[in-house]
């Protein structure tokens, strides 16, 4: 009872095998010669086996194949292998030895002993399978947990995305551009949104907290920000900012914008911010399509009306590209010294003057850009939205006259190359805006002159100092040039000479000795005068268009 009692006190099956193979003795004339445990369907041997015999046993134990039988152990005459059995399956042996013939209640007692034992074993393996099938059914739930919240996050996902994916076919459908876009990416998010051009320049904000006014782009700041941006992958948090390019076939068109102060954005966030720069890609790649459309036809108009072309055609293309040319238009030329008149800057010039409202035709020349307005610009509104759009001031603008006709422009397209021609060689600020109708005596320099007869006022007046400077390689022209600009002032005339005062006076006497002319004398002086301003601004020029 004692025994039966340690039995099923524990639940180790090693433990069980040996408290019987200790106290099979109790029971009669025994011994236990070895035990076994059936573990996943084969016999492990009891550490407490003896190793004298322990290969020949194992194998007969295992030819009984789960039946009672004989086993033969040398030096003992009886040995026997008990199966200790459960209700449904084998759950070991005792090898068994006795050293005379047990009685019939010593038979009994090695019975009841093997009975309790395998009944013990029999209660540990089911404990041990509860508590198996426990810790599986635990890991079941678990991993069925964790697989429903994969499937529930994955369905989620799913739906998310195609309802972003419908929305924002929805926006591009419905060809309401940047606003659209803007405003179903608010809703998606909760963030502000908003489109720039690739400039900087606000298109669409939707959401609080616009700035008012909006910031006026930095172009250095904005290209470096933009080469930043472009050499990741996915949005790009700039400060406050998550930024990604739109940027169809690798050409920057504009920038859409999360502003996330806060930091708040999500994965759905981004991938929101990139479905939206896809979708406004194509629209924004239409719009700059259509814009270039436009900006040809308004080119190729602009250059015919330089040039000269019929009435009835012009009148009937300017209405077709939205330009009025029954009213009356100015010419006006555009040149900035650090930059070349090509594409972007003419693209910069229509900007500027779009946004000090002139109404335009544009084209470009070699060297400046040609705007055909409706109205004659503002004195200086043109020049500071340029200074600000380039970043630099260095720029002239020259302003014809108004047309009357349409055969007009040619003739004042040469006014106004000569009012930028005069700014660009005065004395003064060469930078800004000039008019050719206040040119004064420039305006009797101007186009439509007969060179010939300049050149030969100009020879009658300075040739002999002229000839003088090519022989020797002096500056005797230069020199009473500058005298006149500056009034006969001696002193602001040597400083801007970077000569001695006595070496102007010195000059200044050599003119008269060569030219044979009184500078004192009033008809000399005024013929002079008129002469050196027709050799810097007529002649001059026409020298350069010969030598180009």
């Amino acid at each position: 009872m004692t025994l039966s009692s340690a039995l099923f006190a524990t639940l180790d099956e090693g433990e069980i095998l040996g408290l019987a193979m200790d106290h099979i003795a109790a029971a009669g004339p025994y011994g236990a010669e070895a035990g076994y445990l059936t573990v996943d369907g084969a016999l492990v041997p009891s550490r407490r086996n003896g190793q004298v015999h322990t290969g020949a046993v194992d194998r007969r134990v295992r030819e009984l194949a789960g039946e009672d039988g004989p086993v033969t152990v040398p030096g003992l005459p009886r040995a026997r292998a008990l199966g200790l059995r459960g209700h449904e399956r084998l759950h070991g042996y005792l090898v068994v030895t006795s050293r005379s013939r047990p009685t019939e209640a010593e038979r009994s007692l090695l019975a009841t002993l093997v009975r309790h034992t395998a009944a013990a074993l029999s209660a540990a393996f089911a404990h041990r399978r509860r508590r198996e099938d426990a810790l599986e059914l635990y890991r079941l739930r678990e991993e069925r947990t964790a697989l429903q919240g994969q499937l529930i996050s994955v369905v989620a996902e799913l739906g998310y995305q195609r309802a972003l994916h419908a929305l924002m076919a929805d926006v591009a459908a419905s060809g309401r551009g940047e606003e659209a876009i803007t405003r179903a990416l608010h809703g998606l998010t909760g963030l502000p949104a908003l489109v720039e051009d690739r400039f900087g320049r606000l298109r669409s904000w939707t959401g609080p907290d616009r700035p008012d006014p909006y910031p006026e782009p930095d172009p250095v700041r904005q290209d470096a920000m933009l080469c930043a941006v472009g050499r990741q992958a996915g949005p790009v948090r700039v400060k406050d900012r998550l930024v990604t390019l739109v940027r169809p076939h690798g050409e920057i068109l504009g920038v859409l914008a999360l502003v996330d102060a806060r930091r708040e954005a999500d994965d759905h966030t981004l991938r929101a911010l990139e479905d939206g720069a896809a979708s406004l890609a194509p629209e924004l790649a239409h719009l700059r399509n259509l814009a270039e459309v436009e900006s040809k036809l308004h080119r190729e108009l602009a250059d015919d009306l330089l040039t000269g072309t019929d009435e009835a055609s012009a009148y009937a293309r300017s209405e077709a590209v939205g330009h009025d040319l029954h009213r009356r238009h100015y010419v006006v030329v555009v040149q900035w010294s650090n930059r070349t008149a090509d594409g972007p800057f003419a693209q910069t010039v229509g900007r500027a003057a779009s946004a000090v409202g002139m109404h335009s035709l544009l084209t470009r020349r070699s060297d400046h850009v040609v705007l055909v307005t409706d109205d004659r610009p503002h004195a200086r509104a043109l020049y500071e939205a340029l200074a600000r759009e380039t970043g630099t001031r260095s720029g002239t603008i020259g302003v014809s006259t108004p047309c009357d006709s349409l055969a007009d422009i040619p003739h004042r397209y040469q006014e106004a190359q000569r009012a930028l021609e005069v700014r660009r060689h005065s004395r003064g600020e060469h930078y800004g805006t000039t008019f050719f109708d206040e040119l004064g005596l420039y305006r009797i320099l101007g186009p439509g002159n007969d060179y010939r007869e300049l050149e030969t006022f100009v020879h009658e007046w300075l040739g002999q100092l002229i000839d003088y400077d090519s022989r020797h390689r002096t500056a005797m022209v230069e020199t009473l040039s500058q005298y006149f600009d500056c009034g006969g002032n001696y002193d602001e005339t040597a400083e801007f000479l970077a000569i001695h005062r006595s070496t102007l006076r010195y000059r200044l006497q050599r003119i008269r000795d060569i030219s044979g002319n009184d500078l004192a004398d009033v008809e000399d002086r005024l013929n002079l005068q008129v002469a050196t301003r027709v050799w810097k601004i007529v002649l001059g020029e026409q020298a350069g268009e010969r030598r180009r």
